[in-house]
Formats: structure tokens, sequence, C-alpha cells
């Protein structure tokens, strides 16, 4: 695993001088790794100024990582070149497998990491990052400090958030976005952190186990404190999170007592976990807001929108199934899903590299609708949060908050 958080050379395939490509946002991100950067496209003999190649076998050295962010259909071609170059870790950024239904597609790309022996994480992942080699090959909009919390999540625009949020408050032995755990899940990483010196407590968002007896002999071997928030705890929030990342979630109580046997510590939200971890309060309650009896959910990422339909639930809350316009989501393709939506809207926004956030803010002002907004982080959206609460729009900037203001309007 230790390749994954330090590799010494990367390649970015599908890498990108194009703002609002998501391999120019890895690129952008990865400029201050202190490892070699190799980018992979077939057009530019060169992107940021660094020597670019058309095919991953054309670089002459070895390579320990490769990241593949490019549609899903030349996936599998690529990482079958991955495995000629023979490397062994790979990171598949991109989406469209069996969280859209292409389980074929998906099982295509596990028969070729087991043909070459390759470690894959993902496919339809947020990629991962380590503060102390500066590595970031995600496209979050923030760059985090070192600490001694490592970060496991089925959601990647989670980290979005947090990282965000977190900026001025604490840091990161570590962050990994799993996506689809095609051939790698929580056991390996909560493996690699138990082991790491850096370590010193483990954060879980998880939307579904894959090998439940291996997660519990693995937490229990653990030195390490865990931490864990769990999204499907409602009927909505469980269906949320099949449509994300094709994650079919069991019944919660199982899960709880999984937790419980396994030592892990099972939180309401991702910042109590922070704050049990680091005991002490992050956030402050909010006044109480009335919500109708049915609200729809629009959001651009697929798990604060799991977690936010099964907070609504548990308040008797009815909600229609989230309308995830995916990381990409620009303000245009917000202002068209809150177009075609009636009634009640809770609007989530997690920073992202290729978020237009102010101007979302304006799309949601100029809607006209009963709009809740949750633009999720910390600098990066307080410009928006303050130009949505002077319009009389409430904004929360965590979902914490967000869970103990709502309640239903009797």
């Amino acid at each position: 695993m230790k390749h994954f958080l330090n590799p010494k050379s990367i390649a970015i395939i599908g890498a990108s001088d194009s703002p609002g490509k998501v391999g120019h946002s890895l690129m952008e991100n990865l400029l201050k790794f202190k490892g070699k950067i190799i980018p992979i496209n077939l057009n530019k003999d060169s992107i940021f100024g660094i020597k670019a190649y058309k095919k991953i076998r054309d670089y002459p050295e070895k390579i320990e990582l490769a990241v593949i962010a490019i549609p899903a259909p030349y996936v599998a071609s690529e990482l079958e070149e991955c495995g000629k170059k023979r490397v062994k870790n790979v990171i598949v950024i991109s989406a469209g497998f069996s969280e859209t239904g292409d389980s074929k597609g998906e099982k295509q790309l596990i028969e070729i990491c087991k043909k070459y022996n390759i470690k894959m994480l993902g496919p339809n992942c947020f990629g991962v990052a380590n503060p102390y080699n500066d590595l970031n090959a995600t496209f979050a909009m923030s760059s985090t400090k070192k600490g001694n919390i490592a970060f496991i999540s089925q959601s990647g625009a989670l980290w979005s958030y947090i990282s965000d949020f977190s900026i001025g408050k604490f840091g990161f032995s570590g962050f990994v976005s799993l996506g689809n755990m095609a051939c790698i899940d929580f056991s390996d990483f909560i493996n690699y952190f138990s082991k790491d010196p850096k370590t010193k407590t483990i954060i879980l968002y998880v939307e579904k186990l894959k090998e439940g007896k291996r997660f519990i002999e693995v937490c229990k071997k653990s030195k390490k404190k865990i931490f864990a928030v769990k999204a499907g705890s409602s009927k909505e929030g469980s269906e949320a999170a099949i449509s994300h990342t094709g994650s079919l979630a069991t019944d919660f109580e199982i899960y709880k007592g999984a937790f419980k046997q396994s030592g892990v510590i099972l939180c309401e939200s991702l910042i109590q976990c922070f704050e049990k971890a680091l005991k002490r309060k992050l956030v402050s309650n909010r006044k109480k807001i009335k919500l109708a009896e049915k609200v729809s959910i629009i959001t651009n990422a697929g798990g604060a929108g799991a977690l936010a339909s099964d907070y609504l639930a548990n308040k008797k809350i009815k909600v229609s199934a989230p309308i995830d316009l995916l990381g990409a989501a620009l303000a245009n393709d917000y202002k068209e899903a809150i177009n075609k939506t009636n009634g009640a809207i809770i609007v989530i926004l997690t920073p992202q590299k290729m978020s237009e956030i102010d101007k979302t803010a304006e799309v949601i002002i100029k809607s006209r609708k009963k709009i809740i907004a949750c633009f999720l982080g910390g600098k990066s959206v307080e410009k928006a949060c303050k130009l949505l609460e002077k319009n009389k729009i409430p904004c929360f900037r965590t979902l914490e908050q967000f869970r103990n203001s709502i309640q239903l309007n009797e």
C-alpha cells in the first residue's frame, strides 16, 4: 500500500493543461509533489512545462504509481498498458462503472489487474493525499497541513469539504478515496495506517463493507482509535448510496453490530468524528429551520447527498432521490437542476477545482425558489455563504450544523 501514499514517481494518464478538466486539476495539485511527475497525453509534448509522453510505455524509467483520469470506455486499454509497463499501483479516477450499472466494465478492470498483479484503487474515486510529501493526487480545491489523522472515505468529494474546512484547525497523515472498491477496500488501508507512525487516529466514511469478517479482524488488531460515519441509516440514504458508488447498503443495525464488535466508534456526522478525535468542539449550533414534509436534494457530492438524506429522513422529512451532478458540476448545471425541481430544495456544494462557487450562489439567489444551501467547507465557500445569507437564504458550511438545525414544520 505504501506506493499509493509514498510514491517516488507518478504518471497522470489524461494529464491536461485545459482548465476545467480533471487531468488539469490533478496536474495543478501535483506541482508541489516532491517526486517525479510524468504527464501522459496523446496530443501534447509538455504540460505545465513538464515533458509529456503519448503512452505510459514511452517513459523509459520505472513508475511506482499511475493515475487514470480519462473517459470510462478507454480505461481498460490504458490499464492494460500500465500492466505491460509493470506499474503495480494504479488509481482509477474515471467514473462510469458499477455505480452507473456497468458491472461488466468494472469486471474487465478487475481481470486486467489479476492478469498483471496490479493493485487498483477505484474506479470512480477522488484520489489520495499525503501532506508529508506534498502529494495531492485529487481535484480538491484545498491542500491540507500535516497532522495525525488518516481519513479513508468511500466518497471522495467529502474530502474536498473536509480538507477545506480543516484549514487552520487540524491536519492529516493521509487521505484515501476508495470509490467503488473493485480491488482494494477499507481493510487494506486501515491495516496500512494502523502501522503508520504518523497516524494517531483513523476516520472512515462508509457506504458499504465488502468483507465484513476481514474488516472486523483488521480493526480489532489496530492500536489506533477508529471513528466512523455510516451512510444509509435510512431507506433514502441507502438509496442515495446505491446511486453514488453502487453500494447496496444492508441493514444499518448489522453495521452497528459490526462496528461495536470491531471496536470502531460510530458517530452521527463526519464533524463529530473529527471532534472526538481531536477532543474539542469544531462547530457551534445554528438556529432551528423548519422544512416542509418533502424536499429535494441537488448535490455535486454523492456522499454528502446520502448523509443529508439520512438526516432529513430521521427528522421525518421525506426526501426525493438526490440529483447527483458529480464533481465537475458548474453553476449552469445547478441552474438547470434547480429549474427542473419543484418545492423545497437542499443545494449541496463541495469546493472542487472545477466548482463555480460564487456563480452557483448567484444562481440560487436568482432562482427565487425555497432553497437551503449547504456550501460545505471553510475559506473557499466563505464569500458565497455571506452572499446567500445576505439574501436571506440559509447557508450551512458543515453537515453537522445542517443536521442539528433542521426540523419538520408540523
